[in-house]
């Protein structure tokens, strides 16, 4: 059963034992940035800095939103935590592993599963399960082995219903859960997605965000989502805002959203409940900045 959290989002619960990522202490930092740097064509009169001075840490099971208005150097960001792009100076440690080590590469992939913003870039096969089963088989598992994960993974993304249709006949929400699958299939421990929603109207958005809640608390993966859209933000539980490649802002959702002239400084719009409240302190009336969703203002006005 699912419950509302005001957001126009909801969570679900545990639904699934099958699955077995690699597991990781919630305390552990899973991903490690020191001092990024990231220079786009230096060779090019110094080239344009994307990243300048980023401190980081992504603890194991976290789900972490990263925004930013277009150009914040939030996509450049993410694509270093699977060793995408690599530091001008600096260094990110993924699992332990330095991303600038070749040799890591590959497990440094394994582990950090990427979605990307158009979903038909990543899709391969002409049908569903095949589409789902792509990288589990190129991981060379028995058939009998990849056959589960895809109809686990199906459950978990809600596309079980869909295993036999063509990946064209899809909505956009319903691709970009197939994109998501096709990664989670061979079991990474953290699922980057860069701009996911950016192609969704605001019904594929709410799907999609219900599915990484989900997998965020099913699987139990680490999950971080690039987005410029702050409503998404408001069920991490963590925001960090970036704005000319450097950090404007971190914390918690109440703690960021508390930060109104700084985030409309940066061209953010706030999620509807956060600006509701913040008109309505603006003609006096004492809501705290903890207001999250439009279920918290009418709990505070029942209460108050």
């Amino acid at each position: 059963m699912t419950e509302s959290n005001g957001t126009g989002y909801t969570g679900s619960g545990p639904e699934s034992q099958d699955s077995q990522p690699t597991a990781h202490n919630r305390d552990e930092i899973f991903i490690a940035v020191k001092n990024l740097n990231y220079i786009y064509n230096p060779g090019k009169a110094g080239g344009h800095r994307a990243l300048s001075g980023i401190d980081l840490n992504v603890k194991a099971g976290e789900f972490l939103v990263i925004a930013g208005p277009n150009g914040s150097g939030k996509s450049t960001l993410a694509r270093h935590f699977n060793a995408m792009l690599k530091p001008s100076s600096g260094r990110v440690i993924v699992a332990g592993m330095d991303t600038m080590i070749p040799e890591n590469v590959w497990e440094i992939r394994c582990q950090v599963g990427m979605v990307f913003q158009n979903p038909d870039n990543q899709i391969v096969s002409s049908l569903v399960e095949e589409d789902a089963a792509f990288g589990a088989e190129n991981l060379g598992l028995p058939s009998e082995e990849v056959q589960k994960r895809v109809e686990e993974t199906l459950r978990l993304t809600g596309l079980s219903q869909y295993a036999k249709h063509a990946p064209h006949l899809l909505s956009g929400g319903q691709k970009q859960k197939l994109a998501i699958a096709g990664v989670i299939v061979m079991r990474p421990s953290c699922l980057v997605l860069d701009e996911p929603t950016s192609m969704l109207d605001p019904a594929g958005r709410v799907e999609l965000m219900e599915t990484l809640i989900r997998l965020n608390r099913t699987l139990k993966a680490t999950v971080v989502l690039v987005t410029h859209f702050m409503e998404e933000a408001v069920l991490a539980d963590r925001v960090v805002v970036l704005s000319d490649g450097r950090i404007a802002v971190s914390g918690t959702p109440a703690k960021v959203f508390a930060e109104v002239e700084l985030l409309e400084g940066l061209g953010l719009k706030l999620p509807a409940a956060s600006e509701i409240a913040h008109g309505l302190r603006k003609r006096g009336f004492p809501l705290p900045k903890e207001i999250l969703t439009i279920d918290d203002i009418l709990t505070y006005i029942k209460n108050n």
